[in-house]
C-alpha cells in the first residue's frame, strides 16, 4: 500500500509538539510552554561575543595604523573598536571581561571621563579585581586630576589624585600631585605626610625633596605665597619662563620673607635678560637673614648688567673665569668682547690691560690702560700699569 508523504499539517504538528516539550506529537496531559528567554539569551550571549571580538580585532588594528602614542577617540578604528564594546556591554552588562574591555579602550584613547565610568561599572561586577586593573584606573584618576588642577579647580584636583591612591598607593605621579594640592591648599601637615611617602616611593627625586622642605616652612609664608610659588615652579618646569617669573614675583609679593621665591624670580630674571627684575629680587634676598655667596655674587651680577649690559657683564665673567684657570689668550679674547659689547666698561679695559701686560704686549697694555683710566680715573692700579706698559717694563 503507497505511503503518503509527510504533510504541512504533519510538520506544523511535530514543531509545534517540540516548542510544548514533547517528545511525539502524542497526546499527553497539558503542559506550560516554557518561556522563550533561554533562547534569547543565548542569542545575546553570542552577539556580545561578536561585538567583543569585534572590538579586540579593532584594536589591534588601530594599534598598527596609528602611531604609538597618538590613540584617539576621534580616529575612526578606535571610534568602532569603542562602539563595539559598547554593543558588547550591552548585550551582557554583567560581564566583566566586556566590562573592563570596554574601560581598557576608553583609558588608552585618553577618553578620561568616560574611561572613569567604564572602570567603575567593571569594579562593581567585580570587586575583587587584580593590581593591573586597579593601576589601569588609578592612571586615569591621575589624568582626571591634572587636568582639574590645570584648569584651576583644586579641590577638585585633590580628590580625584585622593581616589588614585586609594587605587594604586604605589603611583608616584598621584603621590606627587595629592603633596602638591595639599601644599597649595594650605595644608601643610599633610602635604609634608604625603612629600615624605612620595620620596619613599622615589627617593631621587631632588624636586620631591625640594618641595618637603618647602611644606616645612611654607606655614611662614602663608597659602597665597606659597600657591604661586608652587604654580611658577611648574610653569618653570614646562619652559613657559614668563609666566613662572611673574608667579615667583607674585609669591614675593604675597610674603616677602619668602628666601625662595625671591631667589627663583632673581635667577629667572637673569635667564631671561631682565636685569631690573633680577636686581629688585636680588636686592630683597640679600636683605634678608642668610644670604648665600651666590645671593651676593648674583646681585653684583646685577647691579653691573643695569650699568653695562647683562651680555657683556656674562661675557666679563666668562673671561675671568678663564684667566683663573690660566686660559690666558680666551681670556684676552673674553675681555676685548667685553669692551666691545660696552665700551664704557672699565673693569673690562682694567682686566685686558692686565693679560695683555702679562703677555708682555705693552703697547696693546698700554691702549687698554689708558681706556680704563679714562672711565675711572680713581683707578690706581690701572694708572700704576699704564706707567710700566709706557716704558716696556
Amino acid at each position: 500500500m503507497h505511503r503518503t508523504p509527510p504533510t504541512c499539517f504533519s510538520i506544523t504538528l511535530a514543531l509545534t509538539a517540540a516548542l510544548l516539550g514533547h517528545a511525539s506529537a502524542q497526546t499527553a496531559p497539558a503542559q506550560p510552554a516554557p518561556a522563550p528567554a533561554p533562547t534569547s539569551l543565548l542569542t545575546q550571549g553570542q552577539g556580545a561575543a561578536q561585538a567583543a571580538a569585534e572590538a579586540r580585532d579593532l584594536i589591534l588594528k588601530a594599534r598598527s595604523a596609528y602611531p604609538a602614542g597618538s590613540a584617539n577617540i576621534d580616529q575612526t578604528l578606535w571610534k568602532q573598536a569603542a562602539a563595539a564594546a559598547e554593543t558588547a556591554v550591552t548585550a551582557a552588562p554583567g560581564n566583566p571581561d566586556y566590562l573592563k574591555l570596554r574601560a581598557q579602550i576608553y583609558t588608552e584613547v585618553g577618553f578620561w571621563r568616560q574611561a572613569e565610568l567604564a572602570w567603575n561599572a567593571y569594579f562593581r561586577a567585580a570587586p575583587g579585581a587584580g593590581t593591573p586593573e586597579s593601576q589601569q584606573a588609578a592612571a586615569v584618576q591621575y589624568n582626571l586630576g591634572y587636568a582639574a588642577y590645570t584648569r584651576n579647580m583644586p579641590d577638585q584636583a585633590a580628590a580625584f589624585f585622593g581616589t588614585c591612591l586609594q587605587l594604586d598607593a604605589a603611583n608616584v605621579p598621584c603621590a606627587t600631585w595629592a603633596a602638591r594640592t595639599a601644599l597649595e591648599a594650605g595644608n601643610y601637615t599633610q602635604a609634608q605626610t604625603l612629600y615624605a611617602r612620595a620620596l619613599t616611593l622615589n627617593p631621587a627625586d631632588k624636586t620631591l625633596a625640594y618641595f618637603q622642605g618647602l611644606a616645612q616652612s611654607a606655614g611662614r609664608y602663608g597659602p597665597a605665597a606659597t600657591r604661586a610659588f608652587s604654580r611658577a615652579y611648574g610653569d618653570r618646569e614646562a619652559g613657559r619662563k614668563p609666566q613662572a617669573l611673574a608667579g615667583f614675583q607674585e609669591a614675593a609679593r604675597s610674603a616677602p620673607n619668602f628666601t625662595e621665591a625671591q631667589r627663583e624670580a632673581g635667577r629667572l630674571a637673569l635667564e631671561l635678560g631682565n636685569t631690573q627684575a633680577a636686581l629688585d629680587a636680588y636686592t630683597a634676598l640679600n636683605a634678608l637673614p642668610g644670604p648665600t655667596a651666590a645671593d651676593r655674587f648674583n646681585l653684583a651680577l646685577a647691579t653691573e648688567a643695569q650699568q653695562y649690559g647683562l651680555g657683556a657683564v656674562q661675557t666679563y665673567r666668562a673671561a675671568y673665569q678663564k684667566y683663573t684657570a690660566g686660559e690666558k689668550a680666551a681670556a684676552e679674547t673674553g675681555f676685548q668682547a667685553a669692551t666691545q659689547q660696552s665700551p664704557t666698561y672699565a673693569k673690562a679695559w682694567a682686566w685686558l690691560g692686565r693679560v695683555r701686560y702679562e703677555a708682555k704686549n705693552y703697547a696693546a697694555a698700554a691702549e687698554a690702560y689708558t681706556q680704563a683710566i679714562a672711565l675711572d680715573p680713581t683707578d690706581r692700579s690701572s694708572a700704576y700699569y699704564l706707567k710700566l706698559a709706557q716704558q716696556g717694563k
